[in-house]
């Protein structure tokens, strides 16, 4: 079995996740938003509030076990990952000139390759 890059595995992980915010009623506005100082997964649209998603992903792999006891994604968002975050958040507000009201939101994701399965987790609100 050809093991994931980390890349792939973002990859991968923000497909699924995009596809479960769709599930749960989230129009997807756009994807990879990048600037040197910050990067927005995916930002979509949810009650008439924008949602800016930072995905985790982890990859279960043969006997790896890979469980919600033992994969926090809310503590991969630490400070300073909010802080470049909400940097960019401001930069695509201006950008695309909206006045909207906000919020980060993280989806975790864990994948199960031998399955063929993921979980996906939502935290709303992380501020």
């Amino acid at each position: 079995m050809n093991s994931l890059s980390k890349r792939e595995v973002g990859q991968l992980g923000e497909d699924i996740a995009a596809k479960y915010l769709e599930s749960r009623s989230y129009r997807i506005i756009d994807r990879n938003y990048r600037k040197p100082w910050g990067e927005l997964d995916i930002i979509a649209k949810k009650d008439g509030i924008l949602r800016f998603v930072e995905v985790k992903a982890a990859l279960r792999e043969g006997t790896e076990q890979v469980s919600w006891e033992t994969y926090r994604p809310e503590e991969k968002v630490h400070p300073q990952k909010l802080k470049r975050m909400h940097r960019a958040i401001e930069t695509y507000l201006a950008q695309k000139d909206v006045d909207s009201e906000w919020s980060i939101e993280v989806v975790s994701v864990l994948i199960d390759k031998s399955q063929r399965r993921a979980i996906c987790g939502l935290i709303e609100n992380v501020l």
